[in-house]
């Protein structure tokens, strides 16, 4: 799926870049950043990009509701997109079912492993159009449950079967593609490089984010993207303003390389 996040990345520019846009779905992606480093607001672009497509609708799956709607996230941004955004907070109380014909993207809040787990095992039950985009957001918090390695293979293996039955249901030359969230945490807490180890194994596309020195009232952060083998390795430059306003910009020189390790004891964060 890094092909919807390098368009978002891109603000619409991949045309006039030469690089050309594809409707498949690709391998699927982990976005992998320390707290704060934007991914939500990454993964709510993804959706709207995604939503306005003309393919199947978007299917958010966060712990959480969003306290707010990220901003600034350039041509992604589209006003009828937006406002169904919004219609969809206002009607958190009703059921999604009641909702999904009239709606592209879709929230959904499993508040642990467990309801998590009972959505992905009875997607095959869901009635309407299948999604074309499958997010999950703060992957970390339905793992916390769960210690050992096996759970988040089995975690991720469901993830990837769901997008798969997803995929199958929209036809040859659609799929269904799936950004799944990862909060990594500081170099040298035990446990989080195996674990961010053995999810790349499901996932080979994957995007880093990595806190640079901010600007003058701007959290800023460099942006890698790793397309699984489908193309080079790209990277932005990700500011966010206080009033939370995102720009994105390509990162001053292509030619340097991130130090980043996917085995490295900080679990692949730069």
């Amino acid at each position: 799926m890094a092909e919807t996040l390098r368009r978002v990345l891109n603000l619409g520019t991949s045309a006039r870049s030469g690089e050309e846009d594809t409707a498949e779905a690709g391998p699927p992606l982990l976005l992998l950043g320390g707290p704060g480093s934007g991914k939500t607001a990454l993964l709510f672009a993804a959706a709207l990009e995604a939503a306005g497509e003309g393919r199947g609708p978007v299917l958010f799956l966060t712990r959480r509701p969003l306290q707010s709607l990220p901003r600034g996230t350039g041509a992604a941004l589209d006003p009828l997109r937006l406002q169904e955004v919004r219609l969809r907070t206002l009607w958190a109380g009703f059921p999604w079912k009641d909702c999904l014909r009239y709606l592209k993207i879709r929230f959904q809040y499993p508040p642990s492993t467990h309801e998590l787990l009972q959505l992905l095992c009875s997607a095959h039950e869901a009635r309407g159009p299948a999604p074309s985009l499958l997010l999950l957001d703060g992957l970390e918090e339905y793992l916390v449950e769960d210690q050992g390695p096996q759970d988040a293979a089995y975690l991720a293996a469901l993830l990837l079967d769901t997008a798969a039955h997803f995929s199958h249901q929209t036809g040859p030359g659609q799929g269904c593609g799936l950004i799944v969230a990862l909060q990594t945490q500081e170099e040298g807490v035990s446990g989080d490089a195996l674990q961010v180890s053995l999810l790349q194994r499901y996932f080979p596309a994957q995007c880093w984010l990595q806190a640079e020195t901010p600007g003058p009232g701007q959290h800023r952060l460099r942006a890698c993207l790793d397309p699984g083998g489908l193309g080079p390795r790209r990277e932005w430059c990700v500011a966010f303003r206080p009033n939370g306003e995102m720009t994105i910009t390509p990162w001053p020189t292509q030619a340097g390389n991130l130090s980043l390790d996917k085995g490295s004891s900080s679990g692949g964060q730069p």
